[in-house]
């Protein structure tokens, strides 16, 4: 083994591949990928494979968009064929608000310029003919989509980077990370030790541990999830092309084909979390215990839904743990504190967003920006508030909600409240209806007396919308006072503060006892940030 490396990544599913690849096709090429067992041994090699677009956040979406057209590209490049099938993506709704939802995905989407519209049903039984119309209202159909196979893809990945000066290095197992005082890593393996200036956790299942290596407790955990394979179904034979990949919010359910029959999986409330304090070892390539009595219920709304599914036996369960963040979305980014120390895990939906998480973490690690406003990803949106225990409680309620409705302003209860300010408690006197920010309660508004401090998620107005009005109505006639214990503050003091405020922001910078709005640039002149800046005295800044 190599005893020095631009870059060491840890773990080699779907994720790690991703990002030896595009700092390889960055230039670097003295790039090293090291694994403890083979290949695909922690989630990667059980995933079901789905790929698609859907996501409530458009840059998220984008990075979709990106990792299924890099596929092609992978595979021309390593030779390896990732084992796609575009058949495209479907989701059913049962209730006006879930047809909401799917009209709002549909109008980002078009916006973002991806082939998807709203179809009947009778235009959806057509792309998948194994659901029963009866429980529906409307669909989504896009085209961008599918599934491919989960081995091929992150060998196709590892097969390109090889190609273009990459290294991996499987069943080697990292025993230490020490940093030196240059802000470069010694990664010690039982294979000996390589000289790093960058080490990339891609752990998985593992991310937890690899991070306690270095002093960081990754707001990570693993779920257990199940999927069923079915028989052959005779609904689907003599078909010419696959039945569209299916999601149904009402049942929780996601379905596609699989050979003859079809996988159909669940995201059950009250999940099961799996090694909640430490992921053992020696766990690889292995499943767990299949628990039908459990799971039964869910999967029955699943078969009434698709009564072709309740129909055809059982072939194979497929129970495996994949790891969450507390809000679903991934850990990626530099870990403040730490230099050269990057994360890229908690990506649960490694073939829709791997291809992604490796293109931004590359461009940061080797230009100094991801190219693009990730910070739904970033894994600096969680601060010492995201404890073992705030992240026990919270990862199984995200799980819980993988397909249902998420509401604009919806504020979910789990682990709340964390942070309160010194005037929580007269807030809440007061009427306050509270949101949480960075784990730090704030009022959202408040509700007047015989009103109850409650709103109910819709995705149209509430019955808050009234009273916010006469709060804005309020403010704009007489004044107001906001609570800012949830932004964060800086202040900027000194000769040459205003100098320097002028070259990080792109406005003009407040005269003495004046506020104004500032967008604050990085070094290539993008937008990051807008900001307030308060100018208290000539040398003395506030920055909110």
């Amino acid at each position: 083994m190599k005893s020095s490396a631009r870059a060491v990544i840890i773990g080699g599913g779907v994720v790690g591949a991703s990002v030896l690849y595009h700092l390889a096709r960055s230039g670097w090429t003295d790039v090293l990928l090291v694994e403890k067992s083979e290949l695909t041994s922690g989630s990667t090699w059980h995933a079901a494979g789905g790929m698609h677009t859907f996501n409530g956040e458009a840059n998220i979406s984008k990075l979709q968009k990106y990792t299924i057209d890099l596929y092609r590209e992978i595979e021309e490049l390593s030779g390896q064929s990732c084992g796609l099938h575009p058949n495209g993506g479907l989701m059913l709704a049962a209730t006006q608000g879930e047809l909401d939802s799917l009209k709002l995905i549909c109008s980002r989407a078009r916006y973002l310029g991806m082939e998807t519209e709203m179809i009947t049903l009778d235009e959806a039984v057509e792309l998948n003919p194994l659901f029963d119309k009866q429980h529906f209202i409307g669909a989504l159909w896009r085209a961008d989509g599918g599934h491919c196979d989960p081995s091929g893809t992150t060998h196709a990945y590892v097969k390109a980077a090889r190609k273009l000066g990459a290294s991996v290095e499987r069943f080697t197992r990292v025993l230490e990370l020490n940093p030196r005082a240059d802000g470069t890593w010694d990664v010690v393996t039982d294979k000996g030790s390589v000289h790093a200036e960058h080490v990339v956790n891609c752990a998985g299942l593992w991310a937890r541990e690899v991070g306690q290596m270095v002093g960081v407790e990754l707001p990570v955990l693993a779920m257990e999830h199940h999927y069923l394979l079915t028989d052959d179904i005779p609904e689907l034979q003599g078909r010419s092309q696959e039945i569209v990949n299916t999601t149904a919010y009402a049942g929780e359910i996601y379905m596609r084909q699989e050979r003859g029959g079809a996988l159909i999986g669940t995201y059950e409330p009250r999940g099961r979390v799996w090694s909640p304090v430490k992921t053992p070892d020696d766990f690889s390539m292995q499943l767990l215990p299949d628990e039908f009595e459990r799971l039964a219920p869910y999967f029955e709304v699943g078969f009434e839904h698709f009564p072709a599914l309740g129909r055809a036996g059982i072939r194979k369960a497929i129970n495996g743990p994949f790891t969450f963040a507390p809000d679903g979305n991934p850990l990626v980014g530099p870990v403040r504190g730490l230099r050269n120390y990057w994360v890229a895990c908690a990506v649960m939906a490694g073939f829709s967003q791997g291809g992604g998480i490796g293109l931004v973490l590359s461009r940061w690690m080797a230009e100094g920006d991801p190219g693009q406003d990730i910070l739904s990803m970033d894994v600096a949106r969680f601060g010492r508030f995201a404890t073992p225990k705030y992240t026990s409680l919270k990862v199984p309620e995200n799980y819980g909600r993988r397909f249902r409705l998420a509401y604009p302003n919806e504020e979910l209860p789990a682990a709340r409240p964390v942070r309160r300010s010194p005037i929580y408690d007269r807030l809440l006197e007061a009427g306050a209806v509270m949101g949480a920010n960075f784990g730090l309660e704030h009022a959202l508004w408040f509700a007047p007396p015989g009103v109850a401090p409650a709103e109910t998620p819709t995705y149209r107005r509430s019955e808050a919308f009234p009273l916010v009005r006469e709060e804005c109505r309020a403010v704009r006639r007489t004044a107001g006072l906001y609570e800012t214990s949830n932004y964060g503050k800086y202040e900027v003091t000194g000769r040459g503060a205003r100098a320097w405020l002028d070259k990080v922001f792109a406005c003009r910078i407040p005269q003495p006892g004046r506020l104004g709005l500032a967008p604050m640039l990085n070094p290539a002149g993008r937008i990051v940030g807008d900001l307030s800046i308060a100018c208290l005295a000539e040398d003395r800044y506030l920055i909110v």
